[in-house]
């Protein structure tokens, strides 16, 4: 075990990160901050099994099922449409004439719209309040980043305009003056890596004045390949209390600096971080 901040449960994975220096934070949305598409993996794996039971040779449920499971979660935080390009090509590597990918997306977000649509409708009209849909603690942390004068961008994998919606109904858009990102049907146009790379370039800034808070492996990646420090969510985004371990495991692999289980020890966490080594 790693050792954690005293009377907390933040994990200090890398104890020699460079502090104190940042001046820009970067957020993933979904399982980060937001729960309201908590389950997405429950309707998009189902849906690519049953695509790939129609081609010509495939294996069983099961053994489908650990295949795409394990490139789902290998893809989570890039964008969505990545996901169903690999739909494609394990289709044709069973015999099989995929779809176009965005075809694949928009199945799996129609699929997953019913899924989640209460939850928007229910934060729009005020019947569920944003705490219930947030990871606990991020309003007091976005808070306390906007006091001391940090600014925060939102970056999700998920498509722009629907990030801005989810956004807006859980109150976050005053907190992220840097902007909020999100995919777009020219793919190529966007990533995490890109937006991370015009923050460093726009404001003349080094990657250790760059903190990430992220709970998929891409913006992990991508925020630790420039230099910069990377908290790794490893948020149950269930039942919103404790650590989910499969999640703990991945951030650690993917280069995290720290694992938290969500944002309650927020106030803990910014002082350390914030204080200069």
């Amino acid at each position: 075990m790693h050792p954690t901040l005293p009377g907390t449960h933040i994990e200090l994975i890398n104890p020699h990160i460079r502090r104190g220096h940042f001046r820009h934070v970067l957020f993933d949305f979904d399982g980060t901050l937001s729960l309201i598409r908590q389950g997405w993996q429950q309707v998009m794996i189902p849906m690519m099994v049953e695509i790939l039971l129609q081609t010509p040779t495939h294996e069983s449920p099961e053994e489908l099922r650990a295949v795409v499971t394990e490139y789902v979660t290998q893809l989570t935080g890039k964008q969505t449409i990545y996901q169903m390009i690999q739909l494609c090509d394990e289709v044709r590597q069973r015999g099989g004439t995929p779809l176009d990918p965005l075809t694949y997306k928009r199945m799996y977000l129609d699929r997953l719209w019913e899924r989640i649509k209460e939850r928007v409708a229910g934060l729009k009209s005020g019947r569920i309040k944003p705490e219930e849909m947030l990871v606990p603690g991020a309003i007091p942390l976005l808070e306390r980043l906007r006091q001391q004068g940090l600014v925060c961008y939102l970056a999700s994998g998920t498509d722009v305009e629907y990030v801005r919606d989810e956004a807006a109904a859980l109150g976050l858009p005053p907190y992220f003056t840097g902007g909020i990102f999100g995919a777009l049907d020219d793919y190529k146009q966007y990533s995490k890596a890109k937006v991370i790379q015009n923050i460093l370039r726009e404001h003349n800034l080094s990657g250790y004045q760059l903190l990430a808070f992220g709970d998929g492996f891409v913006e992990i990646e991508n925020t630790k390949a420039v230099g910069g420090i990377a908290v790794g969510v490893a948020s149950d985004e269930a039942r919103r209390c404790g650590i989910d371990h499969w999640k703990r495991q991945r951030l650690i692999r993917a280069g995290a600096d720290i694992i938290i289980p969500d944002f309650r020890e927020h106030q803990q966490l910014l002082d350390y971080l914030l204080a200069e080594d």
